[in-house]
């Protein structure tokens, strides 16, 4: 399993992925982002099985299955200083293995070489919010028109848990409640953050 830069937004680079198991798929085949995947060779020998048919105008081979997570970024627009990662993307049968985190950070390590002083995200769920958290990202305070909440971090974070915003339980929190308020949570989301109700941000 690597990581692996397929490219900066300036290569336009795309990729094709399932859109029965990532979400976002179509979003990577766009170009005027950068994207990145993690891959193992030996991904498509776990491959889910029960999945729906495929349109006949469609065939299967157009799908990258050595690809586990992925993930698209662009500088901000308002401030090229700072780099939004856009959509992040994990296979559905791989969720919860970290695999997220582990593909932001590499990422963010390549920013790092390109003067990038921070990094946005905004995230649609408490799974994601968490997996950000687990990073070194916080919440702003501030979500967009499609009440995603959005998240930041420096870009070099080493200190940012101890001494910044992501180590802040208060704000943590404050992030958490606005998913606990949403109507139509899942029955696993509502468990997630009724566990979480007292709890201090995650740790690496």
């Amino acid at each position: 399993m690597e990581c692996r830069m397929l490219g900066w937004p300036e290569d336009e680079p795309t990729v094709r992925l399932d859109y029965r198991v990532f979400s976002y798929a179509g979003k990577f085949v766009m170009t005027g982002t950068g994207k990145a995947v993690i891959c193992d060779e030996r991904a498509e020998e776990t491959y889910p099985r029960d999945l729906p048919a495929l349109p006949s105008t469609i065939h299967s081979d157009v799908f990258d299955r050595s690809i586990l997570a992925a993930i698209a970024f662009s500088p901000d627009r308002r401030d090229p200083d700072t780099l939004w990662l856009r959509y992040v993307t994990v296979r559905r049968d791989r969720r919860g293995e970290g695999l997220a985190p582990k593909l932001v950070e590499y990422v963010l390590e390549g920013a790092a070489n390109r003067d990038f002083d921070r990094a946005s995200i905004a995230v649609n769920n408490p799974f994601a919010y968490e997996a950000l958290y687990k990073v070194g990202f916080a919440f702003t305070g501030r979500t967009t028109g499609l009440a995603e909440l959005v998240l930041e971090r420096p870009i070099d974070a080493a200190d940012s848990r101890e001494t910044g915003p992501a180590g802040d339980p208060e704000r943590y929190q404050a992030g958490l409640d606005h998913y606990r308020n949403r109507e139509g949570l899942s029955e696993a989301e509502r468990s997630f953050l009724d566990e979480r109700i007292h709890s201090d941000p995650p740790s690496h």
